[in-house]
């Protein structure tokens, strides 16, 4: 064989990203981008390791072990190389503690994005537990509940790895999803008082996570979603190993996001804590929604970012009918066309973003809180939706070639299918902006 194509080439995710340096130009004075600086550049060096990795590596995944040799029951997970470094670089660079760093002038959370933006794909999904737990973070905030803020924050926003735990996120069961209504779990208290919870929950995000909040229904409550109490738990015991009454009965064989594990779980007795009172659960949680489909928009563009990275540098070497696919015109059309769409999503997405840190820091007016409330919703919407759709567009402008499972653009648009569903379907976010609209 005469002839090796030269395949993609990803450039450095940060000095060629023209939009975001030209969104944080505008967005933070020189103060602020020299303080943020030394983090994004350390994050898109991880970046281009990673993908170089995945390159020359085979993929690894998630493994459960139920059973050890002695017939003793562990629920052992194995994770992925890019999973374990995630805690070291989560409190180097500020992925969660930055979020919640005071700013008079609301801009932690964009600060805190750009991180995310450029660790998102690298990570394999580590931003999925880091997304739960800053919305767990919020929640805890928003209750009130001052011994679980006091036990649980400093370690939520831990800048040390040693310490940092993660959380998930206990909604879904098998008898439904966006609908909790109809949630079987029970919460019940023992002779001593403590609350345990009982059922099964059918998508646990994350397993490993050290904390969760878990809907689940007081026994002799009613039915319907304010009868729901919303529960925090830890998960591991002071010596690692899993709880008393929490069993992981299988990962999830997914379609992407497959180094991420994601648990069907039997809780028989584990130890719970109300957050609040125990009724109006769907209500608490509310404010970990509008956190993690932030997380989610900007982890969509991300992968629209990478996608078009290689699209676009793979039509600078790609030779065909005597020019390179970047010189003809309907090829360059299309990606122009992409790339048009992405950075408006880029502009819709960070809006939202310093528009949440504004919120939180009490600079936003009443006009910028209701842009919010509704922008929330709708960037997600568009955004998960868009992130397949480009995904899929750069992976036929690579051709064949890009069909094939080395290149990383099947694994990119198998991943991009769950920005659509995750934390609310294209409905449900419809439905969320027009109460949105209406006040509610």
């Amino acid at each position: 064989m005469s002839f090796i194509q030269e395949g993609p080439q990803l450039a450095h995710p940060l000095h060629h990203d023209r939009v975001l340096r030209a969104w944080l130009q505008q967005n933070l004075d020189d103060a602020a981008r020299a303080t943020l600086l030394p983090d994004l550049q350390a994050l898109a060096d991880y970046a281009l390791l990673a993908h170089a990795r995945r390159q020359n590596t085979p993929r690894h995944e998630p493994v459960l072990t139920q059973w050890d040799a002695w017939g003793r029951r562990v629920d052992r997970i194995a994770l992925t190389p890019t999973w374990d470094e995630g805690a070291a670089l989560t409190t180097a660079h500020g992925l969660l503690w930055a979020g919640h760093a005071a700013d008079a002038r609301g801009l932690q959370r964009a600060a805190q994005f750009a991180r995310v933006y450029l660790y998102h794909v690298a990570s394999e999904f580590y931003t999925c537990p880091l997304a739960m737990t800053d919305g767990t973070a919020t929640t805890l905030k928003a209750s009130g509940a001052a011994a679980l803020m006091q036990r649980a924050l400093p370690r939520f926003l831990s800048r040390d790895a040693a310490t940092l735990w993660l959380s998930g996120q206990w909604m879904t069961e098998t008898i439904g999803g966006s609908d909790v209504s109809r949630s079987e779990v029970e919460a019940r208290q023992d002779a001593s008082g403590q609350w345990r919870l009982y059922g099964r929950k059918w998508f646990a995000s994350a397993i490993v996570g050290e904390a969760a909040l878990a809907l689940a229904r007081p026994s002799g409550a009613g039915a319907g979603n304010d009868a729901l109490g919303l529960f925090y738990v830890e998960t591991r015991a002071a010596d690692g190993a899993w709880q008393p009454g929490l069993r992981i009965q299988r990962l999830k064989d997914k379609l992407g996001t497959r180094e991420l594990p994601t648990a069907e779980t039997e809780l028989d007795g584990l130890a719970a804590t109300p957050v609040g009172e125990p009724k109006h659960g769907v209500r608490h949680i509310a404010p970990m929604l509008n956190i993690t489909r932030t997380w989610n928009t900007i982890c969509a563009l991300a992968a629209m970012r990478r996608a078009l990275a290689l699209a676009v540098d793979y039509a600078t070497r790609r030779e065909a009918f005597g020019a390179r696919l970047i010189d003809k015109p309907l090829h360059r059309d299309t990606l122009a066309g992409l790339a048009a769409e992405f950075e408006a999503a880029f502009a819709l997405g960070f809006g939202v973003a310093r528009l949440l840190g504004e919120v939180e820091s009490g600079v936003a007016d009443a006009d910028s809180q209701a842009a919010w409330r509704v922008l929330t919703p709708l960037a997600k919407l568009w955004t998960g939706k868009l992130a397949v759709r480009i995904a899929s567009e750069c992976l036929e402008a690579c051709g064949g070639a890009g069909y094939i499972e080395d290149t990383g653009l099947p694994q990119l648009l198998r991943d991009a299918q769950v920005y659509p569903i995750w934390e609310g379907t294209t409905n449900v976010l419809a439905l969320d902006t027009l109460r949105a609209l209406g006040g509610n």
